[in-house]
């Protein structure tokens, strides 16, 4: 597994792909030109990290219980292999530990928001721009454990009201936008579903819905971030 890092010091963010995305692809989008001044300035250390979505999520024609096997893989490399190495070089850098910033875009939306919900100790906010929050447009009718615990609508849904994640959720920042426009309708559908469940549990996250010419693309995409990002750095 591959990552590339821009950047000096300032918060960490971790940018996952899109669907069957790479680590390049944060430059080769041009992503990381929207994200330069911030870099520049020391305000934050991106992280563009690879994904397995061609053997995972992606994979249609595959076993739905070995494709979701190898997303837990991949999201176990990303826990306990990637995580430690972006702290340590973050605290290289800044002096002091801190806590990572998820951040993607279409399924790296949907791979940021379950990264940050399954584990907030090691994520403090998250950033998700048309995601999709449910497992039904990747492997339809089916489920099992694995898969329920990839599934931030299921697994927050079935959350207990005690549950000690809900405070640390409330205590960290969570913003959830998508578009109406072209290619969004089944993002749109997720992101209202994720909401509902959200305020359901009392779980605090701001979501955002932009207008109905607003299609899934870059160019959209990085409209959203030069009005979102600066909040969280």
């Amino acid at each position: 597994m591959e990552f590339k890092v821009y950047g000096h010091a300032g918060r960490p963010v971790m940018f996952i792909p899109c669907q069957s995305g790479r680590f390049y692809d944060f430059e080769n989008f041009h992503m990381v030109d929207h994200w330069a001044s911030w870099i520049e300035e020391g305000r934050c250390t991106v992280y563009s990290i690879d994904c397995i979505d061609d053997e995972a999520y992606a994979c249609f024609n595959g076993d739905c219980r070995w494709r979701i096997e190898n997303h837990e893989r991949w999201y176990n490399y990303v826990v306990e292999e990637l995580v430690p190495y972006i702290r340590h070089l973050s605290g290289e850098r800044n002096g002091y530990d801190q806590g990572i910033m998820t951040f993607g875009c279409s399924l790296g939306a949907m791979h940021a928001a379950n990264l940050f919900f399954r584990r907030p100790d090691l994520f403090n906010a998250v950033f998700a721009i048309s995601g999709v929050y449910d497992s039904k447009e990747f492997f339809g009718d089916y489920m099992d454990d694995i898969l329920y615990r990839n599934t931030p609508v299921e697994y927050l849904r079935g959350m207990s009201d005690d549950h000690y994640y809900k405070r640390m959720y409330n205590d960290r920042q969570m913003l959830f936008v998508v578009g109406q426009g072209a290619w969004e309708e089944p993002l749109v559908y997720s992101t209202r579903w994720l909401e509902d469940v959200l305020r359901s549990k009392g779980i605090h996250a701001q979501v955002d819905y932009w207008g109905y010419d607003v299609d899934h693309d870059w160019p959209w995409w990085y409209k959203m971030v030069a009005h979102y990002a600066p909040r969280f750095l």
